[in-house]
Order: C-alpha cells, then sequence, then structure tokens
C-alpha cells in the first residue's frame, strides 16, 4: 500500500464514523415520523369512515320552526284582511263546483250547463261550492271548499233551453233493421252576476 493511499483509507474512515451517527439518528426519526403518521390516519374507535353509502345522495330536508312559520302565517293572513278590507285586490276570478262539473268563472261571465235547475228565469242563485278565489296578489284555496262567510258567488238564470238535436242511427244491412232516435238535452244558461270576498281569514 502506497502511504497517499493509507491517508485516504484512513480520511474515509474518519468520515464515515464521523456521518454514522448522523445516519443511525436520520434512520430512527423516519421510521418514529412513519409510524406517528399511519397512526393518525388510522380510524379512530367509534368513527365510520364517510363514504357514498354512509348518507343519502338528497341533501338533508331541514323542516321549519314552528314559532317561525306560525308567526311568518299570522303576518301572511293580516296582510291578505287588509287587502280585503281596502279593497285593493283588483278583479276576482272563482272556482265553483256546480251541476256535477267545476267552472272557472269571473264576474259577468256567461256558462251553459246540460242540466235543468228548479229555477226561473231572472231568478238570483247563489253558488255555495266554491273552491278557490284569486286575486292579484293572492290565491284561497278550500280543503275543500272555502267557507261561507269568506266568499260569496251569485248567478242569474238567463234562459232556460234545449240543445240541438242529435240523431242516433242505428242499422243492420241485410237484417231489414233501422232504428232512428232523436237526444234534446235541457240547457240552463248563467250570467255570474258578483263575486265577493270578505276579510274574515284566520
Amino acid at each position: 500500500m502506497l502511504p497517499h493511499q493509507g491517508l485516504k483509507a484512513q480520511q474515509l474512515l474518519l468520515i464515515f464514523n464521523a456521518f454514522f451517527p448522523l445516519s443511525l439518528l436520520a434512520a430512527l426519526l423516519s421510521s418514529a415520523v412513519r409510524h406517528q403518521s399511519s397512526q393518525s390516519t388510522s380510524p379512530q374507535q367509534g368513527l365510520v369512515a364517510k363514504t357514498s353509502l354512509t348518507s343519502p345522495p338528497w341533501p338533508e330536508v331541514r323542516l321549519p320552526d314552528p314559532v317561525e312559520e306560525a308567526k311568518f302565517h299570522a303576518e301572511v293572513v293580516q296582510k291578505v284582511n287588509k287587502m280585503i278590507a281596502t279593497g285593493q285586490y283588483g278583479r276576482l276570478f272563482a272556482v265553483v263546483h256546480f251541476a256535477s262539473k267545476q267552472w272557472k268563472i269571473t264576474s259577468e261571465d256567461l256558462i251553459m250547463m246540460d242540466n235543468v235547475l228548479e229555477a226561473e228565469c231572472g231568478d238570483r242563485i247563489r253558488m255555495e261550492k266554491v273552491l278557490l278565489v284569486g286575486a292579484d296578489d293572492f290565491t284561497l284555496i278550500g280543503r275543500p271548499l272555502l267557507g261561507r262567510d269568506l266568499v260569496r258567488v251569485e248567478a242569474t238564470v238567463i234562459e232556460k233551453t234545449e240543445s240541438w238535436p242529435k240523431i242516433n242511427m242505428r242499422f243492420w244491412k241485410r237484417h231489414n233493421y233501422q232504428r232512428k232516435k232523436i237526444i234534446v238535452n235541457p240547457q240552463t244558461v248563467l250570467r255570474i252576476n258578483t263575486i265577493e270576498i270578505f276579510p274574515c281569514l284566520s
């Protein structure tokens, strides 16, 4: 071995001895950090990992507070009663149940029904089965009907007549069978006079 080669070996040995404790310390630190991170990422006891099956896909529905809802209801009822009392609601329309049908009506409308009424021409009648009343800014919906003290719809019998004749013909060829029937239905025409609403909503 040459002298300069021995010097290099001694220097390398000193360098290795100087850095060996540091490398050992770094290895210990890295293993400790790895152990701590594995402990922190592991799920805790009593907790379930959040997946797509732990909660429903739709957003959670939160019911309104009953106290706030009652307060809002009272404010709306007070506002509607004030509009009715002052008459600031515009033109009214209504949906009434009359002669086994539902009619959407407003004032001065004419409706013709295929039915016989006991009232005579010129008589004024009241439609009591009112399902709905609407205005420009509000709509009152019955469940199923609105109260008699809240809404009043009146109409007048304008005309009582008959429909155009309908011919019902039955014929069998080569049997000498032929029957003819003329069908005429009674009709009544009504004019809606007034739709009144009173400020007694509760």
